[in-house]
């Protein structure tokens, strides 16, 4: 939806100098020509905000004449990165801040550098979400995200001897300008105590002697581009109801008076504790109802502010769950239902599922969240009675459609079966939403066939595709700067609102001057990420390389270990003195779970192997690997333009969809990718052609693993290049004094049967990398190339996503 001029909140270059020198004065108590780059962000972004909140306002209260259904995006992460140049940009203010600014000699590029990444997520299920907060506002669709205000995110990557080390994020050490705090609206959250007898038919229950945490909302404004509509990201932070215990405290015992306190705010201290212990599995559990929980109250709260009775509370909400990390929703929902508001069971399940609806990202079995059910009993003893008696109805579905089938009861029970029984919350998410989606083809039909068959041949009605999306907005407009300005010289502007004008890029492909054009942002691109990489990790990087990108979270599953086996065997044959077709920059970024051994171990390999080659001057000269520590949105933004080629590699039928993939294609790398995700999708939009494919299929995989595998000795024994490479590996080569530090992979390639096909897949590898090398002497083909996977990834935009959504899930009306 696109505003009429006389609807829109005037925004006045002049006004916002005035109000960063009000913000620098009154704030920090300074005079301009004194202020600190931090003084200058601060006091740059609330006048940014003032614009922000006055457009918000003015979207609310549109929202509210129309009486607009509205959608609700829960997510336990939401990955925004920096915000002022998003927010300046979109509000259509970039080049006349800029302007102004430079009039008070200051660099607004210099000043935004300085905004530290917002901790609020980890990797593509927090990006997805930011970018579909993007694409809501940028569409007109009163749509918010829900989450946790974290007082820390993930961790802050460091490397020391070639290990990862975690330390704080303290993003909010300073505190932030974007997040507005509304005390005024806290949401008390009851856990723990005990659940009144069950009742009868389902009726209305009771929960008693339960301890109430509080969440204080802090709302983070998200503009759409040209600033029409301004939603926001609403944040809870974990509080108690009594700052301390009084008594206590004047008894001395300091410590025991704010034990409550503390133990409460630790909800919100850090994104995923580990839960590798049971106390941080029940930390984990209470993070996810806490956020849920707030989310729903809030959301109740407005419609009962204008609708009298929640009946037709699916004619006005959408509440989509992204993962199953909200999937208590379903039980909180139901709660709220029918021990609040007296609606009958059945009755309330129908409103529930109508409301809700559930995207599935993994078909991982660690990554679909079960939990013991003594464990959420103790916690949400009210809850456990919902969810049992939701489950004893739906059972009695599946036996009336399959009577006399245990194994299918068995199979789809909300509850499994052992000791202890556990509670799977994907199935939870699945019988209490309208709608099941899948983030690409091959994923959404993998979920129907593996994951979910019984629940997919009960509802085929509600199994659906909306292959994931990308904001244009951040990963060309904002990242790649060069490449959107060559872009609009030829085709205008419209492809930042509608991306798949790209597509008009094609017949400037067939200019010489255009190619030659691309060639040059690529090398500007590939410069300046040379530049952070030198000041990061003292590796220098000739841009003239080709530089082969793999950045990521480390899992063995997306086989970073396939590429550290191919950067050996690149190292081994450039010791050999057999030349490269081409120089090569390997370079890798991402984190690994603090708990996740065997991912720690690929850093510290991928980190020995570019020791080795920096000390060699034989591979410096056609090789370098290295792995930039602490990857985050805002380091993305320099790499993915300077990537010449986009390693996709995961193990077919692992990848739900990826977005890195698109990212990377859409600012001109090619894909070196398995039949994956969506590198199936990129695949029938760029031409096999335009990109390099290689390896076993997801049913091939399947097929090996249903017959216990292959043989990970045999396959090294029919390839010497493999052999050697393992037996560089088993060498102190790479160890050095560190004896047997990467025995334990190894182990896992071997002992454990290489359960990713790593070793499998290798050779394949291998020989689409030569043909990549050989292919990237010709720079003229390979930027027509290039240009292509520009000109032909505009699907990928999340705005198309979004309407996907809309459409099909939300129901919202056109």
């Amino acid at each position: 939806m696109i505003l009429k001029p006389e609807e829109r909140v005037a925004l006045d270059a002049g006004d916002f100098a005035a109000a960063v020198r009000r913000y620098v004065h009154y704030g920090r108590g300074k005079r301009l020509e004194d202020t600190t780059r931090g003084d200058l962000l601060e006091a740059v972004s609330l006048a940014t905000r003032e614009w922000l909140i006055e457009r918000m306002l003015e979207s609310e209260r549109r929202t509210r004449e129309r009486d607009s259904k509205r959608v609700y995006y829960l997510s336990l992460e939401f990955l925004i990165g920096r915000s002022l140049e998003m927010s300046l940009r979109n509000l259509g203010a970039w080049d006349a801040v800029r302007s102004i600014l430079a009039e008070q000699r200051i660099d607004l590029e210099a000043v935004c550098e300085t905004e530290p990444d917002a901790g609020l997520g980890n990797g593509g299920l927090g990006r997805l979400a930011a970018c579909y907060l993007d694409s809501l506002a940028t569409l007109g669709i009163p749509g918010y995200g829900y989450g946790i205000n974290y007082e820390h995110g993930l961790f802050r990557q460091v490397i020391e001897n070639g290990e990862q080390h975690e330390r704080p994020d303290s993003w909010r050490q300073l505190g932030s300008p974007w997040l507005i705090q509304h005390p005024e609206h806290p949401i008390s959250v009851p856990v723990y105590g005990r659940a009144g007898r069950h009742p009868r038919g389902g009726g209305a229950g009771s929960w008693l002697d339960c301890r109430v945490i509080v969440g204080i909302p802090c709302d983070m404004p998200i503009a759409g581009y040209g600033g029409d509509t301004v939603n926001w990201l609403r944040l809870y932070s974990a509080t108690t109801a009594d700052e301390f215990d009084v008594a206590l405290f004047n008894q001395g015992d300091y410590l025991r008076a704010f034990e409550r306190k503390l133990s409460t705010e630790r909800i919100s201290k850090i994104l995923y504790p580990s839960g590798s212990t049971e106390a941080g599995q029940e930390l984990r559990l209470l993070q996810e109802y806490f956020f849920t929980a707030c989310a729903l109250r809030d959301i109740v709260r407005r419609y009962t502010d204008v609708h009298a009775s929640l009946e037709g509370l699916p004619d006005r909400v959408a509440i989509q769950l992204n993962d199953t990390h909200p999937a208590l929703a379903v039980a909180e929902l139901m709660r709220i239902l029918v021990d609040e508001c007296g609606i009958a069971f059945e009755r309330a399940a129908e409103i529930t599922r109508e409301t809700l609806s559930y995207t599935n990202h993994t078909l991982l079995p660690e990554a679909l969240e079960v939990w013991p059910r003594p464990m959420l009993g103790r916690v949400l003893p009210r809850h456990l009675q919902i969810i049992e008696e939701l489950n004893f109805r739906f059972l009695a579905d599946v036996e009336r459609r399959w009577p006399g089938d245990i194994d299918r009861l068995r199979r789809t029970s909300i509850i499994e079966e052992g000791h202890p029984k556990r509670i799977r919350m994907g199935h939870l998410a699945m019988v209490g939403s309208h709608a099941i989606n899948g983030v690409s083809r091959l994923h959404s039909e993998l979920v129907r066939t593996r994951l979910a068959p019984d629940f997919a041949a009960l509802w085929p009605e509600r199994f659906q595709n909306v292959t994931n999306g990308v904001a244009p907005r951040r990963w060309l407009l904002q990242a790649n700067p060069k490449l959107a300005e060559l872009v609009t010289q030829r085709i205008g502007t419209g492809w930042t609102r509608d991306l798949e004008q790209l597509q008009r890029l094609e017949t400037a492909l067939d200019d010489a001057g255009f190619r030659a054009g691309l060639r040059a942002v690529k090398r500007a691109n590939k410069q300046r990420l040379a530049e952070l990489v030198d000041a990061e990790t003292g590796v220098s990087l000739d841009p003239d390389a080709l530089f082969d990108v793999q950045v990521k979270r480390i899992h063995l599953y997306k086989r970073q270990l396939l590429a550290a086996l191919h950067a050996i065997h690149l190292f081994l044959r450039a010791l050999d003195g057999e030349p490269a077709p081409h120089p090569r920059v390997c370079l890798f970024a991402g984190k690994a779970a603090p708990e996740y051994f065997l991912a720690k171990r690929v850093i510290r390999l991928l980190c020995a192997i570019s020791r080795a080659v920096e000390s060699e001057p034989r591979a410096r000269e056609q090789l370098r690997v290295v792995f930039v520590p602490d990857y985050r949105v805002s380091l993305a933004e320099v790499i993915i333009p300077a990537a010449d080629l986009s390693e996709q590699i995961s193990t077919a039928g692992f990848e739900a969809s990826g977005t890195g993939n698109m990212k990377l294609a859409l600012n001109g790398a090619l894909t070196m990718g398995t039949l994956d995700g969506a590198n199936l999708e990129i695949r029938d939009a760029v031409g096999e052609e335009n990109l390099y494919l290689f390896g076993l299929r997801a049913e091939q995989v399947e097929a090996l693993r249903a017959n216990g595998g292959y043989d990970p000795h045999r396959a090294v024994a029919e390839s010497p290049t493999l052999a050697r490479v393992i037996d560089a590996l088993k060498s102190s080569r790479f160890a050095g004094d560190a004896g047997d530090v990467f025995a334990p992979l190894l182990h896992h390639l071997f002992e454990e049967r290489d359960p990713y096909f790593v070793l499998a897949d290798f050779d394949a590898y291998r020989a689409a990398q030569e043909q990549a090398a050989r292919d990237y002497v010709d720079a003229d083909a390979w930027s027509l190339r290039s240009g292509r996977n520009v000109a032909r990834t505009g699907w990928f935009s999340s705005d198309r996503a979004v309407r996907e959504y809309a459409d099909r899930i939300w129901r919202l009306p056109r």
